[in-house]
């Protein structure tokens, strides 16, 4: 089976400071991989990458055997990338937000109405979606985000810290959302600080701390090989 992404041997650089040291890992087809590890661990800037917003320095990443550099247009057409500090058109209500976004997407108006009512269905923003995107909470604007991130039905969904800053029942419901379109056939990378979370989420997960990848495996068996309770438990025993 063709990896979704693979990362071999990735360096990346700002001036002086290495933020990525030499990283690898893959990402199977239809899988929820998760990059875990603390803040400033290198998360974002790999994600950034991948998206092909960054340049590598050195080493090589491939989305669904496409090169982020040299494809970086093959790549772009086969993924969705949801930032951490993503925001919406506040000026717009949240519906004509989605509307806008499945304009860039759609090639007839059939399309464009398609994309955006699957938009509007993940959402669940209901009533609320006629109302300007200013009026939102957090909880709100995230969910009419992944909404956007996840209506073009992406091959490869790339969530940058998902549910971060997110009470319980909103965290809930975009996990839930989630598992429901690796179901549909999206493959799902994202990263977290929180391994609590994760640990219920994701299928494989890569530990990364400093810019190095410390581990990866499942939750499971990672558990298994540091005999630890949960993730953070690993994590911990894994940087020793």
């Amino acid at each position: 089976m063709q990896k979704a992404t693979e990362v071999k041997d990735l360096i990346k650089d700002y001036g002086n400071f290495r933020a990525l040291k030499g990283i690898s890992f893959e990402v199977n087809q239809g899988e929820i991989f998760g990059l875990i590890g603390p803040n400033a661990a290198g998360k974002t800037t790999a994600l950034r990458v991948i998206s092909t917003l960054l340049q590598t320095t050195s080493g090589e990443v491939k989305v669904f055997g496409y090169n982020v550099i040299k494809e970086a247009d093959k790549v772009r057409e086969r993924i969705s990338y949801l930032p951490e500090e993503a925001g919406a058109y506040k000026n717009l209500s949240g519906k004509a937000y989605l509307k806008f976004m499945a304009s860039f997407y759609s090639t007839s108006n059939e399309e464009e109405i398609e994309i955006m009512e699957r938009g509007i269905e993940l959402a669940k923003l209901g009533k609320r979606l006629k109302n300007k995107v200013s009026t939102y909470s957090k909880g709100m604007s995230r969910r009419l985000l992944l909404a956007r991130a996840l209506m073009i039905n992406p091959k490869l969904a790339i969530l940058d810290e998902p549910t971060s800053g997110l009470d319980v029942i909103i965290s809930h419901e975009i996990r839930r959302i989630i598992k429901y379109f690796t179901k549909k056939g999206t493959t799902v990378l994202l990263s977290s600080h929180n391994m609590l979370e994760v640990e219920f989420l994701c299928d494989r997960i890569a530990l990364i701390d400093k810019g190095v990848i410390v581990e990866t495996g499942t939750p499971q068996g990672l558990k298994e090989k540091y005999n630890a309770k949960n993730i953070e438990e690993v994590f911990i025993n894994a940087i020793r």
